[in-house]
């Protein structure tokens, strides 16, 4: 830096601005079903990044806007923000399961609030919930568990076990699906910025009865 001259006031400059580290929103909001643009807190824990609006919307543009009578699960819930999507759509049933005691505290007060009554929170290990549930029990599970941890795979195996045949997993990830194990196969794959997502179906899918398939056949053959 150039001394001021003898004599010359000198002249202070205004310290630079910190810039925040980026963080997550405080809140997101339901984008569908009876409960569209409720807001659902997002806490300050580490890891937490709630599934983004646009993925969202994408995922049950997939599924369809009308999950009546669908037994789901939110492995990692965190927010809640996949099974509070879900219950708002119709399913018949949803369980949240978070480890983070704190934060299974926050979705009981979002159940309360919306009186979700076919939501249930659970504060346990997802791996621990899916190795208690009967083997084809739901349709749908949601997997999107934190970063870096090596939890994907193992909590996919588990979902094998109870997601009915022709059932469905959505997989978040910073990394795209490197290997689709069996029974799955990849249905639809996208990338929103650095969230990878998958949506995945559970083979063998299930028979139609014969009288449909005469129909498909008729109609084929014409």
């Amino acid at each position: 830096m150039k001394p001021a001259a003898p004599g010359a006031r000198a002249t202070r400059r205004p310290a630079p601005a910190r810039v925040s580290a980026a963080t997550a929103p405080h809140e997101v909001r339901i984008i569908g079903g009876q409960w569209r643009r409720s807001r659902l807190p997002v806490a300050d824990a580490p890891g937490l990044r709630p599934t983004p609006d646009r993925v969202r919307e994408t995922l049950f543009n997939w599924l369809g806007q009308d999950l009546a009578e669908w037994r789901c699960l939110d492995a990692f819930a965190g927010t809640g923000a996949l099974g509070f999507e879900a219950a708002s759509r119709g399913a018949a049933s949803v369980l949240l399961v978070e480890r983070d005691r704190r934060l299974a505290e926050g979705l009981r007060r979002v159940k309360a609030r919306l009186q979700a009554e076919a939501v249930e929170v659970l504060c346990a290990s997802a791996q621990d919930v899916m190795q208690g549930l009967a083997p084809d029990s739901l349709d749908l599970v949601f997997l999107d568990p934190p970063y870096g941890q090596g939890l994907l795979m193992p909590a996919l195996q588990a979902a094998a076990r109870v997601v009915t045949p022709g059932g469905w997993v959505y997989v978040e990830d910073d990394q795209p699906l490197a290997e689709c194990p069996a029974p799955w196969v990849v249905h639809r794959q996208g990338r929103a910025g650095m969230v990878h997502h998958h949506l995945l179906r559970r083979l063998p899918l299930p028979a139609l009865p014969h009288d449909r398939v005469d129909t498909l056949g008729a109609e084929s053959s014409g």
